[in-house]
């Protein structure tokens, strides 16, 4: 962390002006540079954009800023207690698919409670001031954990009109991800009012709970929705290695702890099986681990020949991934901006078609990469 603050504090950040040398990409022939269009920002988290363009940005700390066209930046009060310790905080920022009538927004973070933290998911609507009105919890992914690991966080709304929810393993739970009857290490589904959706996969099912749509996850930091066919993309951390993109279908075991391309931190071994019966296999796998966060699809012709391709965030790796995409095969991989040593936390593609990137680090910049 500290070496990514010292070469955004070397650059002399400014609105709008071009951070990075014009580089090549290798695979695709285009020339890019990124334009820092916020900056002074701490750890943040996620973006998420309003209608009017202007962009919501959450740091980690516990701070959620809303950012103007022209990058000015006012800090929205009304924000709940989190719990900034390790990888937890404020952590993401989803717009409800009505926003531009109900103005409502649904943030994850870590959660302050008696035992630790527990993983929650709240509702509220922007008001002006900023601040958060009517701020109502609608998920505890608990139990609480004293501790600083694995959290997930990503939201995404699925086409259909409901909430899709990662939640890490917690790191002390690690054999309860695969377990229908626990909330961590899971992807959620829920209605917009927090409700349970009667179509869940185990709804009805006794011990399990009707919240899950998919299990046996360790940490997924990345949520998207593929815009072709409105299935839901994620990808998670793994330990040393085997860091998964996974396509998610209703009911799927993932697999953690039980399969995994990864080993622990001290090098022994977690399990092994890559791949096991009724287990649902990984579409592509980094090995090393890049520790990925931030997950979008390119919709736009603003890149030539980028349009569908998913683009990934890498912490440890420090570049930016593109995935190029043959229906639900990856065919390869290019990596951007490896030269440049910046932690990429989210990523997002904007209204005007640009993919804006959060750096993160201490004094940090959402970065939009333009064509050179």
């Amino acid at each position: 962390m500290r070496s990514s603050r010292r070469r955004v504090l070397r650059s002399g950040l400014a609105a709008g002006a071009a951070l990075l040398v014009p580089v090549a990409a290798p695979g695709s022939g285009l020339r890019l540079r990124a334009v820092p269009v916020a900056t002074g920002l701490e750890n943040p988290w996620a973006i998420a954009f309003l209608p009017d363009g202007r962009m919501l940005v959450s740091e980690r700390h516990g701070r959620l800023r809303l950012v103007g066209r022209d990058g000015r930046m006012t800090v929205v009060a009304g924000l709940p207690p989190v719990w900034a310790m390790g990888q937890g905080g404020l952590l993401d920022i989803c717009l409800h698919p009505g926003f531009a009538g109900n103005a409502t927004l649904y943030l994850s973070y870590a959660a302050p409670v008696e035992g630790g933290a527990t993983i929650r998911v709240a509702r509220a609507r922007l008001a002006p001031g900023p601040s958060l009105a009517d701020l109502q919890p609608i998920l505890d992914a608990g139990p609480p954990v004293a501790n600083g690991f694995h959290f997930g966080c990503r939201l995404a709304f699925a086409p259909d009109g409901t909430l899709l929810a990662t939640t890490g393993d917690r790191l002390v739970a690690r054999d309860r991800a695969g377990d229908a009857s626990d909330l961590r290490g899971k992807t959620l589904r829920l209605r917009d009012d927090g409700g349970i959706p009667p179509d869940n996969p185990f709804v009805g099912r006794a011990g399990a709970r009707p919240e899950v749509f998919t299990l046996g996850h360790r940490n997924a930091q990345g949520l998207a929705i593929h815009p072709r066919t409105g299935a839901p993309w994620s990808h998670e951390h793994g330990p040393r290695g085997g860091d998964e993109v996974n396509l998610l279908r209703p009911g799927a075991d993932h697999g953690w702890p039980r399969a995994t391309h990864g080993v622990d931190y001290s090098g022994a071994t977690i399990s092994p099986h890559r791949s096991l019966p009724g287990i649902a296999d990984p579409l592509w796998v980094w090995t090393p681990s890049i520790a990925p966060s931030g997950l979008a699809f390119c919709t736009s012709d603003y890149y030539p020949g980028w349009r569908g391709s998913l683009f990934v965030g890498a912490l440890v790796g420090q570049a930016l991934a593109r995935l190029e995409l043959d229906g639900d095969r990856v065919l390869r991989e290019e990596r951007l901006m490896r030269q440049d040593g910046h932690r990429i936390r989210d990523v997002r593609q904007g209204p005007d078609g640009r993919l804006y990137l959060a750096v993160d680090s201490m004094d940090a910049a959402i970065l939009r990469l333009d064509l050179a």
